[in-house]
């Protein structure tokens, strides 16, 4: 399983994605503004991935403030919290870790435990733990969803790299793969960053899993030749009304699912969920620089003073999601029942 995030004892350790797959290189935050610079310049990237990276990254910064006092640590994780829920706006895994991590500060608080770090720091490793077992479970719930001789077309990545491991959509992937369902994968390069080209060919190329890279654009080609018979994707934030936010590109491949009659199938665990967002018109949409879409790898190719925008995320609607795989089960139409039908479950 890859190594995507690690704590060895006094740093976070993760593998710097930016550098994938030229090389395979790892940084060592050593402070909570380590962690955050990482998750904003997507050396981690991928919803759970950075819910993961943030409560580490509060275990690191508490366990730099030297008062006891219990209104100082409180103010502490507080500015903390502040610094690593503006990193990106969009992935509802990063707001639900550090609340999490919140509670788990509060009630030893309250119960005067004498050193706070400990209990913040298996907070943090039980929330890593339960995100590769949600992965393992969701993979395989979702990968008997697909046809038996499944050729599946994945966007962005939503691999090993984007979670603790194992991965969402990647999950299914792999899943299949195993029961021997899975016949190929297209992975499209999900322009501007490039995630699916770098990131989802290099995990899927090391298990030995055939697929082939297409360019975004070509996604339509591939369906009407019939080439394509199912489509995973992972999810950023899923609103209680079944809307999903995905990378950019998500809902054009929706749309062209309908039109081919492909089911269209999204993989997250329940902390991707957020049933205190109506809509996914509520849903923030984090745009991010305009110099990520007018140079590739650092250099240049569109004009000089060109203009150009660059929302990373947009909105699939809950009509265009044949179904939504979670560890704890699968939800189909009308998706605002069945999500809140599995959270009734959860407790």
């Amino acid at each position: 399983m890859l190594p995507t995030i690690a704590w060895d004892g006094e740093t976070v350790v993760m593998i710097d994605q930016r550098r994938l797959p030229q090389e395979e290189t790892y940084l060592r935050c050593r402070d909570q503004h380590e962690v955050a610079a990482a998750i904003r310049d997507m050396a981690i990237r991928g919803a759970p991935a950075i819910g993961v990276a943030a409560a580490m990254g509060i275990v690191l910064g508490m366990q730099r403030q030297a008062s006891d006092a219990a209104g100082d640590r409180a103010a502490t994780f507080e500015a903390i919290a502040r610094e690593l829920a503006a990193t990106r706006p969009t992935a509802v895994n990063l707001s639900w870790a550090i609340a999490r991590m919140r509670r788990c500060l509060e009630t030893h608080l309250a119960l005067r435990t004498a050193s706070l770090v400990p209990e913040l720091l298996r907070e943090a490793l039980a929330i890593e733990r339960e995100d590769i077992d949600a992965c393992r479970r969701l993979g395989d719930l979702g990968a008997l969803l697909l046809p038996e001789r499944a050729r599946v077309l994945t966007h962005c990545n939503a691999g090993a790299l984007a979670t603790a491991g194992y991965g969402t959509a990647l999950g299914i992937v792999r899943s299949a793969a195993r029961l021997g369902r899975l016949e190929a994968v297209f992975a499209d390069e999900t322009r501007p960053f490039l995630q699916g080209a770098r990131l989802t060919l290099w995990e899927l190329m090391r298990d030995g899993i055939p697929t082939t890279l297409i360019t975004d654009n070509m996604a339509a080609h591939f369906m009407a030749r019939g080439e394509i018979n199912a489509i995973v994707v992972g999810a950023d934030r899923i609103a209680a009304n079944g809307d999903v936010a995905n990378k950019i590109g998500t809902y054009g491949l929706a749309v062209l699912a309908k039109e081919h009659c492909i089911p269209f199938l999204v993989a997250a665990p329940l902390s991707t969920f957020d049933p205190a967002t109506p809509t996914g018109v509520d849903i923030p949409i984090e745009e991010r620089s305009p110099h990520e879409v007018t140079h590739i790898a650092g250099q240049r190719v569109a004009p000089e003073g060109a203009v150009a925008r660059h929302p990373a995320f947009d909105v699939t609607p809950a009509r265009l999601v044949s179904a939504i795989v979670c560890e704890r089960g699968v939800a189909r139409a009308p998706l605002a029942d069945s999500l809140a039908q599995l959270a009734r479950i959860v407790g």
